[in-house]
């Protein structure tokens, strides 16, 4: 699979101890990469995890309601063969 190299747009500066930048550039030659590169895909993949961690949802007053509203109306046919067509589904892993 070939992959096209998009320029980067903006750049971002980051402060390190030398200890560390060693520790960097170490790791991103064993994997074949530059310092840069394995900084974003190591950056990328942790800010990934923390969007995806998140189980708290903000919203307005309106919109919570809306919420409620749906969560209180009777489930219908499609809704619980769905759910029980999750329910019997073995999880990948």
């Amino acid at each position: 699979m070939k992959t096209e190299h998009i320029a980067a747009e903006v750049n971002i500066h980051l402060r390190a101890r030398a200890y560390d930048r060693m520790i960097i550039d170490q790791a991103a030659e064993l994997l074949g990469s530059n310092r840069s590169q394995f900084m974003m895909a190591s950056a990328l993949k942790e800010a990934k995890n923390v969007l995806l961690d998140q189980t708290s949802l903000y919203v307005d007053n309106q919109t919570f309601q809306k919420v409620l509203d749906w969560m209180d109306t009777t489930v219908t046919v499609e809704q619980a063969e769905g759910m029980e067509r999750l329910l019997n589904t073995k999880a990948p892993w």
